[in-house]
């Protein structure tokens, strides 16, 4: 089957999946509002493109904290990969230093930050902060040692959000598998599913004195994702973060929370160009990428689409995953009469 779009990817992952990880991966929070209106929010912006600019040469290059990048797209950081496909993450890492770009690690993947690290990808380490904060510091230790580039913090998950999929049909671990970076910590008979370990491990106390001893105690540039106020925005900068991921978990936290698209020009005004800022949520189209960089941010991250792709096939579905936006991307540039990702002006976002 030839697949066009992301959208083909996504289907077709459905065959490839059990029920359970297919659910644990799609779902989202209380009537998944969210989870559609991030795709939603960016159907309706509309683009107002120049005419007779010469873009025969077009640069698709950015770079993110300094790192270049082929063009404008991060993975995100996904948990369970071994869900999709027994190479894991190691084939996403492979993929992404394959197509010039960064991925990010997530603490629940199931393949372990030393073993992913051998690939030679870009990597950032996604922390999911523990109430034991020795085992939070042994994590950022072991990220620095493995040769991670970044720490992204994940700030939006005090308490796993209200995902009915989950309670009729928890995802329990398959035998076999383990949550890779937790293997010293995780106990499946004391916790046999996610949101138990989840409910159990994460601090719901977490405060940005947190992020500042972070911030000050690890060698690494922090990003934290999962803001989407101005206010908190301004905090990040004050905190010393290096960058801010807009976004509200794709849908699975907060139903009905606004979308990270529709956060994001408000963020990016409150940060005033200090650090880098990125967004996720809902990105499928070369022209979502041209929307966000229209409207500010630095690069977009995708993560259930890298799934789609590591799910039908593999590495090479990553990649294929990956080209499909790069090719739409580069015709919305063209189309739009814009020359470089670097040079995306405010003004092609039509405000009629």
């Amino acid at each position: 089957m030839t697949y066009i779009n992301l959208n083909d990817y996504a289907k077709a992952a459905k065959e490839h999946l059990t029920p359970a990880a297919y659910e644990y991966y799609v779902g989202g929070a209380g009537d998944n509002l969210t989870v559609s209106e991030n795709q939603a929010a960016f159907q309706r912006i509309k683009l107002l493109p120049r005419m007779l600019v010469d873009v025969s040469n077009r640069d698709l290059q950015t770079s993110i904290l300094g790192h270049g990048i082929d063009f404008p797209v991060i993975v995100a950081p996904t948990a369970m990969a071994a869900l999709a496909h027994p190479d894991k993450e190691v084939a996403i890492a492979r993929a992404v230093a394959n197509v010039g770009s960064i991925m990010t690690l997530s603490t629940m993947s199931t393949t372990s930050m030393e073993e992913v690290s051998k690939i030679g990808a870009n990597m950032w380490f996604q922390l999911y902060v523990h109430k034991d904060r020795g085992m939070t510091k042994n994590l950022i230790e072991r990220a620095e040692a493995a040769g991670f580039s970044a720490l992204v913090v994940t700030v939006d998950l005090p308490v796993v959000g209200y995902r009915e999929a989950l309670m009729r049909q928890p995802l329990v671990v398959p035998d076999g598998m383990e949550l890779a970076n937790l293997a010293q910590y995780w106990n499946q008979d004391e916790y046999p599913s996610v949101n138990h370990y989840v409910a159990a491990q994460f601090d719901p106390s977490l405060t940005w004195a947190d992020i500042e001893d972070f911030v000050s105690s690890t060698t690494l540039p922090v990003l934290i994702k999962g803001i989407l106020r101005p206010d908190d925005a301004e905090r990040a900068v004050a905190s010393g973060a290096s960058g801010i991921i807009v976004s509200n978990h794709g849908g699975r936290q907060l139903d009905t929370v606004v979308t990270g698209i529709e956060a994001l020009p408000y963020v990016v005004e409150a940060v005033d160009d200090a650090i880098d800022v990125l967004m996720d949520g809902g990105v499928r189209r070369g022209t979502d990428i041209l929307k966000a960089l229209a409207l500010g941010a630095n690069a977009v991250l995708i993560g259930r689409p890298v799934l789609w792709g590591l799910a039908v096939d593999g590495q090479a579905g990553v990649e294929k995953v990956f080209a499909i936006l790069r090719k739409e991307y580069d015709i919305a540039l063209a189309n739009a009469g814009v020359q470089s990702s670097k040079s995306v002006p405010r003004d092609i976002i039509f405000k009629g």
